[in-house]
């Protein structure tokens, strides 16, 4: 039953007009395109979570790029931010491929799910804590459709707010006072590890403040704890 579930939240995901500075920017940024991606049809829409249904990690991103999943209608998908994250999850043996340019590039996750905290490109990368809020609510519902997960990998401190804060709206108890994100921060979020990452923006790795070697590590200690969580 997940996968109709999981399908039929998808299409609401992509239909959401509750934010109408998001809608205005996606459906802008999907009309004008740029220059490289012209010849494209864009997305345009709310972009739901993608992957592995049975997955015991969760990666949770800040939101669509606007010409990256806003282009392509997934998740870290045709762009330089999604290049870093999938060439790492392959070499963690959880992706199939190391890069992914389109929804039906053939991409497999093993292990992991996708979501955003954020389903709609913000302009300037820049949501409003009352769009984050009203995306929750789609955070919610797609988290309660994957029942394995053990570990969430949060990319960056709006994702990892957006977890804690989904966490204490199903009730599970969580430290007190609540985690600080950081890179590398490890926290018990009820039945869940949380970890933290740098985002995986360009910002980030083309400056070195994130490093292959560093977000491999943090990868390579999800799969440590999803293991230890499915061993306990």
């Amino acid at each position: 039953m997940t996968a109709p579930r999981l399908s039929a939240l998808h299409r609401e995901i992509a239909a959401c007009r509750a934010c109408p500075r998001l809608v205005a920017w996606r459906e802008k940024v999907a009309r004008e395109k740029v220059a490289r991606f012209r010849q494209h049809e864009y997305w345009g829409r709310g972009v739901p979570g993608f992957g592995d249904p049975h997955a015991r990690i969760v990666v949770v991103g800040l939101a669509p790029a606007a010409h990256g999943a806003n282009r392509t209608g997934r998740m870290f998908t045709g762009d330089r931010s999604g290049d870093f994250l999938f060439a790492a999850l392959h070499r963690a043996g959880l992706a199939s491929q190391p890069t992914s340019v389109a929804r039906d590039d053939g991409l497999a996750l093993r292990d992991v799910y996708i979501v955003g905290a954020l389903r709609c490109a913000p302009p300037d990368n820049a949501p409003a804590p009352d769009e984050v809020a009203r995306c929750a609510r789609f955070l919610d519902e797609e988290a309660a459709l994957l029942p394995r997960v053990r570990v969430v990998l949060a990319l960056g401190a709006i994702a990892w707010r957006a977890w804690l804060d989904h966490a204490a709206r199903v009730g599970a108890p969580l430290p007190r006072p609540r985690p600080a994100f950081a890179h590398g921060a490890r926290a018990e979020a009820g039945a869940h590890v949380l970890l933290g990452s740098y985002h995986v923006s360009q910002q980030n790795t083309q400056t070195g403040r994130l490093t292959p070697a560093m977000f491999d590590a943090v990868v390579a200690t999800a799969k440590q704890e999803a293991e230890r969580g499915a061993r306990a």
